[in-house]
């Protein structure tokens, strides 16, 4: 399967919002700005701040739509029909609740509950685009007395913060890995190298001991 040849960042415009976990779909193409070279501008006719990257050999288009999030979709569609880029060849980064703070993984296809995801899933008659889902946490598991969407338009903390931009950087740096070697090698990269999966590793090295004992016993003669 190719490389992708557009990168969307989901957010919402204006200085009020920067700031916001919602947002995080913008920092991650702040973050390729300043990794590889490329630059963007406003675009009255798709809709929001598009321009070019290159990664090694490869010159990718971006898009921060400017129509907030319920309405991504219509900036991200005309520009794929615009220059016909099947939705295959589209990644979307955004905020995901469903991963904690540090974590970021990709995916192809699926429903989701995110809004600019529904309306992109609208725009583009499809749901089979890649995803880089940039966990932000939920107000549930982080223990924050919140509703979601006053958690989603709010800031993370400090430590938070540190977590969600250190996700976005191993995500850009992970980005010529896929174009070079294609999703599913960067995918397993990418998702050995977060913290939560290599916790899990750590976990399950830590519980053979025991387990292995156990089925000894279990398969010992009863006379043993």
């Amino acid at each position: 399967m190719n490389a992708p040849r557009l990168i969307v960042g989901l957010g919402n415009p204006t200085d009020q919002h920067a700031s916001d976990r919602h947002n995080a779909g913008f920092w991650f193409i702040d973050a390729l700005l300043r990794h590889y070279p490329g630059q963007m501008r406003p675009d009255t006719k798709f809709l929001g701040d598009v321009g070019e990257v290159r990664i090694g050999a490869q010159v990718v288009r971006l898009i921060k739509p400017m129509t907030y999030m319920n309405r991504s979709g219509q900036a991200v569609g005309a520009l794929a029909r615009f220059y016909r880029i099947d939705p295959e060849d589209i990644l979307v980064a955004y905020d995901e609740l469903d991963l904690m703070p540090g974590s970021a993984r990709l995916k192809l296809g699926g429903s989701s509950t995110h809004n600019g995801l529904r309306d992109l899933t609208a725009h583009l008659g499809t749901p089979r685009y890649w995803r880089l889902r940039l966990g932000i946490g939920h107000p549930r598991t982080l223990n924050v007395n919140q509703s979601v969407i006053n958690f989603v338009l709010g800031r993370p903390s400090a430590a938070d913060q540190q977590l969600i931009e250190q996700a976005i950087d191993r995500s850009v740096d992970h980005l010529p890995v896929l174009f070079r070697d294609g999703w599913e090698i960067a995918t397993q990269q990418l998702h050995s190298a977060d913290p939560a999966m290599q916790a899990k590793k750590e976990a399950k090295g830590s519980s053979p001991k025991g387990e292995t004992g156990e089925k000894t016993r279990r398969s010992a003669p009863e006379d043993a």
